[in-house]
């Protein structure tokens, strides 16, 4: 392409930290529970890259005809690629999409077409924007939206406000994946963690303990696998791994007497697993007796798609309270 950058080009990142940052320099923009992506236009040449630098465009052939259809030729906007079904935003729903079979994502396009939410500009003809400050980037991105985009309902501006207070009722409504805070005064950072934080909408969750996996020397646990009630059964639905090494040794003083099958009697983990150890790939079943509180960040597809937070332990909890309606669907209006 013959724009002033390219694929593949990081996109600036953003770095976890527990509160919202405070003060004159900051924006706030709501946390999009999507795809990151940058959008390539360059004449009749259209990409869309992922955070990851790799090309999606072909899981997304929808949005790349109406990046094409846009009536300017030259220009990269970063944004979030999102799925609406039925007024809500899954994230299943683009899982789905990462699939080798081209009918199946021409199928799925159809049936639930992605929308692009864009927050930047980064180029715009001939003006190479991310060299300049970010409160100097929203106003060209507000009149290029209005100009070229929002006839199309596949995208839609990311609002901003730079009053904490409002960000803090965002957080606070519980509908949002978190907080994104943007310094007005840097350039866009490709690749850098230091113009961007990002603020993480946590939930807790209190789990039976349905099995435990050992760590590779069969001498301490590596990981609680953690399950849900549903129906009467108990569905393995994520795992906790968070404990020093001194407590994963303490750990088989707890769980080991309590080796009981079948454990979980709805869905249960496989053999193998990304957190499982040299040592076994299997499981260990437990009497379903034990309960965790632990936090999490996302619930989806029925289990917490990453690594929960051990808390502590709930005696004063039954675990057939410990059902699948007290987890949050992670989904935005």
């Amino acid at each position: 392409m013959a724009l002033p950058i390219s694929p593949p080009y990081p996109p600036m990142k953003a770095l976890l930290v527990d509160t919202i940052p405070a003060g004159k320099e900051w924006q706030y923009e709501p946390k999009w529970d999507g795809f990151r992506c940058l959008a390539f236009k360059d004449g009749k040449d259209v990409e869309l890259q992922a955070k990851s630098g790799q090309s999606v465009g072909r899981y997304f052939p929808e949005l790349i005809f109406a990046l094409k259809e846009i009536k300017t030729k030259k220009f990269v906007l970063d944004g979030e690629i999102v799925i609406p079904v039925q007024g809500r935003l899954s994230f299943d729903a683009l899982l789905q999409r990462i699939h080798p079979a081209e009918s199946r994502v021409q199928n799925l396009s159809q049936d639930y077409p992605a929308n692009l939410i864009v927050f930047d500009l980064l180029i715009f003809a001939d003006w190479k924007l991310l060299g300049q400050p970010l409160k100097e980037r929203r106003r060209p991105l507000q009149i290029f939206f209005a100009q070229y985009l929002a006839q199309n309902p596949t995208f839609q501006l990311s609002p901003v406000t730079h009053q904490i207070d409002i960000a803090r009722r965002w957080m606070a409504g519980g509908r949002l994946d978190g907080i994104i805070a943007k310094r007005l005064d840097l350039t866009y950072q490709s690749g850098e963690r230091s113009g961007m934080q990002k603020i993480k909408q946590m939930h807790t969750a209190d789990c039976v303990l349905g099995g435990f996996r050992y760590a590779s020397a069969g001498q301490a646990v590596d990981s609680l696998l953690l399950g849900l009630y549903d129906d009467g059964l108990l569905h393995h639905v994520g795992f906790t791994s968070t404990f020093s090494q001194q407590e994963k040794l303490n750990l088989l003083q707890i769980v080991e007497p309590r080796i009981e099958p079948p454990g979980f009697t709805g869905n249960a983990p496989g053999g193998s697993s990304r957190w499982s150890t040299n040592h076994s790939a299997e499981w260990q079943p437990l009497k379903p007796k034990l309960v965790v509180e632990v936090q999490y960040d996302h619930f989806t597809g029925n289990r917490f798609r990453n690594g929960t937070r051990f808390l502590r332990w709930r005696p004063d909890k039954s675990p057939e309270a410990c059902s699948i309606d007290q987890v949050k669907p992670e989904f935005w209006h």
